[in-house]
């Protein structure tokens, strides 16, 4: 290779004669070069490599080797995402309308209101975006590079294009590279391409133009690993123009919120249709503003409320002024500001995000950091898991799972959630191979397992192939934990012969050496086997000694090298005929078909003075002695299993959409319950049973007609692409459901982005998924995914209980309102039976709380075994409407007939004068009837908070198989203390609203009650006899009309229209 060192300045000049300046050659396509003219191009040196100022002049030029993680975290942003909705603009609104008239005391307390919502949502929003903030890192910290012509470690930032590096097994390529040196060299380029082998390099090689990534060969991709081998080469793209950078950077480039024109069959665009994409643009932000057209169906759903309620309070604004004429009156407009505020649930955004947060705690002790908390509760609408295999539902590391050892028998590896650790994991025997007919194996698996001699001579010779054709290192670290280094397949090997104390580092290292390397024939792409030679330790003291060489492959190319087989019964091996090699072949596609990949072990023993320095490989690998199969995989997570169960339980489907071999993705998905079991298959339609595994060219030639005619969409799909992926998830959109997408790679990312919820990896996943994401998973576990979900749904049912609560208490004040305009003063205005303050004060302070208290109640028993909520209805079902009406308009009857017992009954009906705005002589029983009537509302409303806890279920009887008859109620309030002690709290603050004086009577416009507390006991009681028959009504109506099976005082998501919609959520 020429070390010609090139001048900076020519360099520079080369670098830019394309015109290119971002840092990378990409435009020019390295693979398409040959390594000198890639050296050449960038001003680089194959020996020495770059000067030091040289790279502080490029580093400076070109940026740091990192993704663009854009702005990162913007508090402007955020702050202006409190401020810029529907709910706010209500309250803004009210506050301006107050100050106008001079109401100071309702402007103010509007304005704290405003502050409050805006304070606690941007630092709950803000502490979010840190967390996440603090999860991303680089995947390749360091670098080693030749700079000067010394080799030094840098931080892999600090990499610029014609940057000489070094990449040995195990480094995590830190840019991309054109190689220039290699040996042996492999890489995992599983977070980029899907592939889940490794692929081996070819530095010499010249690729066409077209050849994709994943076939340029000459080529090291940033983020990948060197799983074998060593390797030099150059710096050719850094950052955002990696290949995984471009990907980044076609993810968000693709999320532009300026509509295009349409353009014609013909290829232009008419004018009119620059007008309609602007109009549409503009559209689109409005609802944005509005929050109708972001954000999860439930943010959409409670965006639409704000507004339709922004409208409602506009109504009877208008209602109260054409009540009094359209006075313009302070009085009027006071009552008319009310009357608005009464309709916004005014505490339902702290409420909200405050439960977001506490729900985003949870899930982080749950191993789940949420990117975005809006999809918190969209988990709980999740009807579909599109989830990759490796690393997600798999442990991400291959493993030996059987081994044939032809002269002894099958061995049987058990799953382990450590696969490194060869100390843990039942290995079991049977005599035998693994053509065994399947009845035996149960018969011997039923009598117990048949004990092997671990001393075994036929044993040692297979497990002194598995061990010594092998360079991976497997090993113990200072801390006593298991670590491997090397290509994943020998790995697996050798923690298979480490469990039987054949570990390559225990034979050929140590006091205790017993064997020593002489010569090695690395692993070959052209003949797929590797093939060591080694010389007993002990023999070789003595003076030449036989030599042993040791040979592992593909087994259609070690087969044809053995003449003779150590097979069972023969003490010595005998000849290889054409049945033993068809029986070979069959045990070969009996493991395959478990999704095992298989490679055939052999040995033989040749004399001291052959020539083995220097030889062509062939005059070695012949006349070997065929030792057996190992069948390896990459396994299930011991819970994924389960986790599939689960999410069975829960009406969501789960698909499988992986790159790897059909045959053993199917595997792995029955063995996990993905796909039914061979013996449920006569029982489908051929159409369902056709369409269960697919691979991806399969799938990708069906049309989408094709697609939407499918029986069901297939459970598993092989070899996938990240187009593929794509397709999946809108086959999904388009049978309206709602899907999660797991991965961990760059090839994830545009699924994930697509899916409803996007679900990434926090250990092995790439920062380009993380950010695609919605939540990451930290320990990498499908399991953690319901866990998530299960939140999901608890944070979604609380949402409906508080929810409820609080426009339930709308609908109650706004009702008491407008009756109230019936009550005339001596002026002729109308009086509000409650002032604006008191209003805020129920809403936000009396039962901002509780509903604090609703958003933290624990999940109900049955959480997990409902199907997912109707997104359609989302919150507002049949049911919880229903309740809305029957509560609001039983405690708004309860809170009129306290003002008018007050007023009329045991008063002579005097309102006085000007008592909508301040005190005087003729207000005391206005204000008397005032405080009775707010002091009930606030009763109502913290008794109504205990009721919610259960939609059915009577607060008495929360526990209907309690023997604690007449005190389970008490030992059920006590069970969520935050809820207990917020409704305490709400009785107690009622006391000095009512008697502090000033605070009383200016600010919330009533005075201290004596005798009429007896009125708000006696209502009290009507309140929860009223609340207690509407629940009694609806168990008899899901008993007798609907027949509901269970337990009906559950709720589940029968509503009272029946369970409509529920069965079509069912996932797929």
């Amino acid at each position: 290779m020429a070390s010609e060192k090139k001048e900076p300045s020519t360099a520079t000049a080369s670098f830019h004669s394309s015109g290119d300046s971002s840092s990378s050659i990409r435009g020019d396509k390295p693979h398409t070069m040959t390594a000198a003219q890639v050296i050449e191009k960038l001003g680089s040196d194959s020996q020495v490599g770059l000067s030091q100022s040289e790279a502080t002049s490029r580093l400076q030029l070109y940026g740091k080797n990192a993704l663009d993680d854009g702005p990162g975290v913007q508090p402007i942003k955020i702050l202006i995402n409190q401020v810029a909705n529907a709910m706010m603009l209500v309250l803004t609104m009210a506050m301006v309308v107050s100050f106008a008239i001079k109401s100071w005391i309702e402007g103010g307390v509007i304005s704290l209101v405003i502050i409050l919502n805006i304070i606690v949502g941007y630092f709950q929003e803000y502490a979010a975006e840190k967390t996440m903030g603090a999860l991303k890192a680089l995947g390749s910290p360091t670098a080693q590079v030749i700079r000067n012509g010394s080799t030094e470690v840098i931080a892999s930032a600090e990499l610029v294009p014609g940057d000489l590096v070094e990449l040995a097994t195990g480094n995590i390529i830190p840019a991309d590279v054109r190689l220039i040196e290699a040996t042996n060299f492999e890489t995992d380029e599983a977070l980029l391409t899907g592939e889940s082998l490794p692929v081996a390099k070819a530095y010499d090689a010249v690729f066409d133009e077209e050849t994709g990534p994943g076939d340029r060969l000459n080529l090291a991709y940033s983020s990948s690993t060197v799983t074998k081998g060593r390797a030099k080469g150059i710096v050719v793209s850094t950052g955002m123009h990696t290949e995984i950078g471009s990907i980044a950077t076609a993810l968000r480039d693709g999320n532009t919120k300026v509509r295009k024109p349409h353009v014609s069959k013909n290829g232009k665009v008419k004018s009119y249709r620059y007008v309609e994409a602007w109009a549409l643009t503009s559209t689109d932000a409005i609802g944005r503003f509005m929050g109708v057209n972001v954000g999860t169906p439930l943010a959409r759903k409670l965006s639409k409320l704000a507004i339709l309620l922004f409208i409602i309070a506009l109504i009877c604004a208008v209602i109260v002024e054409a009540a009094n004429s359209f006075s313009g009156a302070n009085e009027i407009i006071i009552y008319a500001v009310a009357t608005g505020l009464s309709m916004i649930p005014a505490s339902l955004i702290v409420v909200l995000t405050i439960t977001m947060a506490v729900g985003t705690k949870i899930m982080s002790q749950r191993n789940v950091i949420v990117r975005k908390m809006d999809s918190l509760e969209a988990l709980g609408a999740v009807t579909n898991i599109c989830s990759d295999k490796t690393g997600t539902l798999t442990q991400g590391r291959m493993v030996v799972k059987k081994a044939w050892v032809a002269a002894s028998g099958t061995y049987t590896v058990g799953n382990t959630n450590e696969p490194f650790n060869p100390e843990i994991g039942e290995i079991r025997f049977l005599p035998g191979n693994p053509r065994q007919d399947q009845a035996e194996n149960e018969k011997e698996d039923a009598d117990g397992w048949t004990k092997f001699d671990a001393e075994d001579p036929n044993l040692a010779r297979y497990l002194q192939v598995a061990s010594l054709a092998n360079i991976a290192q497997v090993e113990k670290d200072e801390q006593g934990e298991w670590k491997a280094r090397g290509d994943p397949t020998e790995i697996s090997i050798q923690v298979f012969a480490s469990r039987f104390d054949h570990n390559r580092n225990t034979l050929t290292k140590g006091e205790n050496v017993q064997w020593i390397e002489i010569a090695e024939f690395p692993f070959d792409s052209d003949c797929k086997r590797m093939s060591t030679i080694y010389a007993e330790a002990a023999a070789s003291h003595n003076g030449p000694a036989q030599r042993h060489v040791f040979s592992k492959g593909a087994v259609e190319r070690v087969l044809p090298c053995c003449t003779t087989i150590q097979y069972q019964g023969s003490k010595t091996p005998i000849p290889m005929s054409k049945d033993l090699e068809m029986m070979i072949h069959t045990n070969v596609e009996t493991l395959a078909k478990q999704g095992l990949r298989v490679l055939a072990f052999a040995s033989k023993t040749i004399s001291a003075d052959v020539e083995t320095q220097g030889v062509d490989r062939a005059t070695i690998e012949h006349s070997f002695t065929f030792r057996g199969l190992v069948g390896l995989y990459d396994p299930p997570r011991p819970e994924s299993a389960e986790a599939v169960k689960g999410c069975a339980r829960a009406g969501i489907a789960v698909h499988m959409l992986t790159g790897d071999h059909p045959s053993t993705a199917e595997a792995i998905a029955r063995q996990i319950g993905i796909v039914p079991a061979t013996s449920k298959l006569p029982s489908m339609s051929s159409a369902v049973a056709n369409s269960l595994v697919m691979t991806a060219t399969q799938f990708d030639k069906l049309t989408d007609d094709q697609v939407d005619a499918l029986p069901m969409l297939p459970k598993v799909i092989a070899r996938c692409t990240p187009t593929t992926k794509v397709r999946m998830i809108d086959a999904l959109h388009r049978r309206g459901k709602f899907c999660a997408m797991t991965g961990d790679g760059v090839n994830d990312s545009p699924s994930l982005a697509r899916a409803d919820v996007g679900i990434a990896m926090g250990q092995a996943g790439s920062d380009v998924a993380k950010d695609a994401s919605d939540i990451v998973l930290t320990d990498d576990n499908f399991a953690s995914i319901l866990n998530a979900i299960e939140e999901g749904r608890r944070i979604f049912d609380n949402i409906k209980k508080f929810v409820l609560h609080l426009l339930a208490e709308n609908i109650a004040q706004a009702c008491t309102l407008l009756i109230g305009l019936a009550f005339k003063d001596k002026s002729g205005n109308s009086v509000f039976p409650l002032a604006p303050v008191e209003i805020l004060w129920v809403i936000m302070v009396t039962s901002g709380m509780p509903d604090m208290g609703l958003g933290m109640e624990v999940a109900a028993p049955d959480i997990m075994s409902r199907p997912p909520h109707n997104l359609k209805q989302g919150v507002f079902t049949m049911e919880v409407m229903l309740d809305m009406v029957v509560y609001g308009f039983w405690m708004a009857s309860l809170c009129v007939a306290s003002f008018v017992i007050v007023a009329f009954w045991f008063g002579n009906g005097n309102l006085g004068e000007g008592c909508n705005t301040n005190y005087n002589d003729s207000c005391d029983l206005v204000f008397r009837a005032r405080a009775t009537t707010f002091v009930c509302l606030t009763w109502f409303a913290l008794f109504l908070a205990w009721e919610m806890v259960n939609f059915r279920r009577s607060f008495f009887r929360m526990q209907p198989k309690s023997t604690k008859y007449f005190t389970q109620w008490y030992h059920d309030v006590r069970q969520n203390s935050f809820l207990f002690w917020s409704i305490i709290a709400g009785f107690v603050t009622i006391f000095p609203t009512l008697y502090i004086p000033t605070l009383n009577t200016v600010v919330f416009k009533h005075k201290g009650i004596t005798w009429e507390w007896g009125i708000v006991l006696v209502e009290s009681v009507f309140f929860f006899a009223g609340c207690e028959a509407w629940k009694f009504a609806k168990r008899v109506y899901f008993r007798r009309v609907v027949g509901m099976k269970g337990d009906v005082e559950e709720e589940g998501e029968g509503e009272m229209a029946g369970a409509d919609g529920v069965a079509g959520q069912r996932g797929d």
